[in-house]
């Protein structure tokens, strides 16, 4: 696959894009964004070479292995910052810049988004735009009170593994059953000696985002 970087939002000139396409149909019939982990707090650049960000790396080959028709945009989002940083949700509001600039790209697509702890938090979060009909959460942060009102009537699939000590996977099922009351289809699929950075059965991991996300779009296919 090959990466190229579309321009910013209109009124973001002073940060960079974050919206990083790295699979481009000429007519795209959905995307699906990828979304990293990060810290807590931090105000530090976030960059492309650290390791929550490499390590979504293969769940893009994967997902557009099952996908190889080329109709499904793929991308990364960018961050600003490394951290959530509070009541800022700096991931927050770049992944919603994102969604903007996809939709200058591709006009009014359905977007699937699957993010890692922070990412998978953020992507929770931004399902609350009408293009985002699913979200793919691996091992997400789910903090005491999160929103789950506005998942209703979407998709939401959570990945856990049962040996993760960074996040908690009975967080993780709680917000999953919050979700289903609040009206969402949601479902959690713990993954017995998975690990936090996912590379502990990796390719387990691997595989199960990719069959997700490819019946997760709106055509409903599984992967062959």
């Amino acid at each position: 696959m090959t990466g190229h970087e579309r321009g910013s939002v209109p009124g973001a000139a002073d940060a960079p894009a974050a919206l990083v396409v790295r699979r481009a149909p000429r007519t795209p019939r959905a995307a699906v964004l990828f979304l990293h982990g990060g810290k807590e707090v931090s105000r530090a650049p976030s960059r492309p070479w650290h390791p929550a960000a490499v390590r979504m790396r293969p769940f893009v080959r994967a997902v557009a292995a099952v996908l190889p028709d080329d109709d499904v945009l793929l991308g990364e989002v960018r961050y600003r910052l490394r951290g959530w940083n509070g009541g800022d949700a700096d991931a927050l509001r770049d992944v919603q810049r994102a969604l903007a600039e996809l939709a200058r790209l591709t006009g009014d697509v359905p977007v699937v988004l699957v993010g890692h702890s922070m990412g998978g938090r953020a992507a929770l979060r931004a399902a609350a735009a009408p293009e985002v009909r699913a979200v793919l959460a691996l091992a997400p942060w789910c903090p005491d009170g999160e929103p789950v009102a506005h998942l209703r009537d979407k998709d939401v699939v959570v990945l856990h593994g049962d040996r993760d000590r960074v996040t908690d996977p009975r967080e993780s099922v709680s917000l999953v059953r919050r979700a289903q009351e609040a009206g969402a289809r949601a479902e959690t699929v713990i993954v017995p000696g998975g690990d936090h950075a996912m590379l502990r059965r990796s390719g387990h991991w691997h595989r199960t985002a990719a069959s997700t996300v490819a019946a997760l779009l709106p055509d409903g296919r599984t992967a062959s």
